[in-house]
């Protein structure tokens, strides 16, 4: 719903609510990554959550250029895509071997 209100604001408001979504996603996925450290597997995790946080930061600052567009978006989306399913292999394979 958040995101719809954004939406209908303009690009900038998308970019601060998505920039909001990818700090606070990033800090849960570095803090969530570094307690379970142990089990193996979350390095992929740990690393996706520090992109976010950074990534979130680059939103918000985007969202107050002079011309902001979406399209570093698709510069976020896609590596997180590739390290969660990475994560997802790995824990995959450590459960296994327990």
């Amino acid at each position: 719903m958040t995101t719809l209100a954004a939406g209908a604001s303009g690009i900038p408001a998308v970019l601060r609510v998505w920039g909001a979504w990818a700090v606070v996603a990033g800090l849960v996925q570095l803090i969530v990554g570094v307690t379970r450290r142990k089990m193996g597997g979350q390095w992929p995790m740990i690393i996706s959550g520090g992109i976010s946080v950074l990534a979130g930061g680059s939103f918000f600052a985007a969202a107050s250029a002079d011309n902001p567009a979406l399209t570093n978006a698709i510069g976020y989306a896609i590596p997180g895509a590739i390290f969660f399913l990475i994560a997802a292999i790995r824990l995959g394979r450590a459960a296994k071997g327990n």
